[in-house]
């Protein structure tokens, strides 16, 4: 069982901090854009064994302050990173953090990385967002992420609806019962005639696409120093893996691991994979 408590980020936004428990070096769990920690729950079952393992829900997901989308900019969410990991740093006796992080999740550990370093030990990102100049869409292309959260239903009747309609089509028929179950449960409310709405507005997803990738940006990567693994599944046009490789480059002390069987989803689809990677690789850091 998680525990949660709040903590304030930039102007007194209040945030969702979750420990998840465990023993050993802290790890700080950073969900992608749409998502919330709870959808770390297996990888956080796995680490827990050997790590303690916390996570935040960054503004306008899950448990944390709702926001004005007017004034939502990408480097909002690499602050909230910051915030989270000066307090679980602080909660793990001033002991550097190894960062996991998914998508817009690991371009916050990156902007957290680059601002203070002596927060972290070691990153975990996979699929990170940030755009090298030019971005990876053609000149004039929409990005289909910010429609497609514009559009998305974001009520049902019951959690149990809610679950079994993810369930029924992709990308979360693929995912985890687990993952799936918790981003269900612990990213809707639930309203007072039963039915149960999404924490996450759609506005604030869109919003997140329509500024993503911006921060850190391109030419500060080489300015992060901590040792930083950036993981993909099989590289596709037009998307985050495509550019991870050059991701990894661009670090000074970056490693680059893809595997080929895996897409964009693989810390909620194949939990044990990503869970095991980092737990050996951490084991190894001095």
């Amino acid at each position: 069982m998680s525990t949660t408590t709040h903590i304030s980020s930039t102007n007194d936004l209040q945030l969702a901090l979750h420990d998840f428990g465990g023993n050993g070096d802290p790890v700080f769990l950073s969900h992608a854009t749409g998502f919330h920690a709870h959808c770390f729950d297996p990888i956080a079952t796995i680490l827990s064994a050997s790590f303690h393992c916390m996570g935040v829900d960054y503004r306008g997901h899950g448990d944390s302050q709702t926001i004005d989308t007017a004034d939502l900019k990408w480097a909002d969410y690499g602050d909230d990173a910051i915030a989270a990991a000066r307090v679980m740093f602080a909660k793990a006796a001033n002991t550097p953090l190894i960062g996991v992080g998914h998508s817009m999740g690991g371009a916050a550990l990156l902007y957290a990385a680059l601002y203070e370093p002596h927060l972290f030990r070691a990153l975990f990102v996979y699929e990170p967002i940030v755009f090298p100049p030019g971005g990876i869409r053609e000149d004039g292309v929409p990005n289909p992420m910010v429609e497609g959260a514009r559009k998305r239903r974001s009520t049902f009747d019951s959690y149990d609806a809610a679950i079994a309609n993810f369930a029924s089509k992709p990308p979360m028929m693929y995912f985890d019962p687990v993952a799936r179950d918790a981003y269900v449960r612990h990213g809707f409310a639930q309203m007072p005639d039963g039915t149960v709405e999404l924490k996450c507005r759609p506005a604030t997803e869109a919003r997140t696409y329509e500024t993503g990738g911006t921060a850190p940006q391109w030419h500060e990567l080489s300015s992060i120093k901590t040792p930083t693994w950036v993981m993909a599944g099989m590289q596709q046009p037009s998307q985050p893996s495509l550019i991870s490789p050059l991701v990894a480059h661009e670090l000074p002390f970056g490693t680059y691991v893809q595997w080929d069987e895996l897409g964009h989803f693989a810390p909620f689809e194949h939990p044990a994979h990503i869970a095991g990677f980092v737990g050996r690789t951490a084991a190894t850091l001095q």
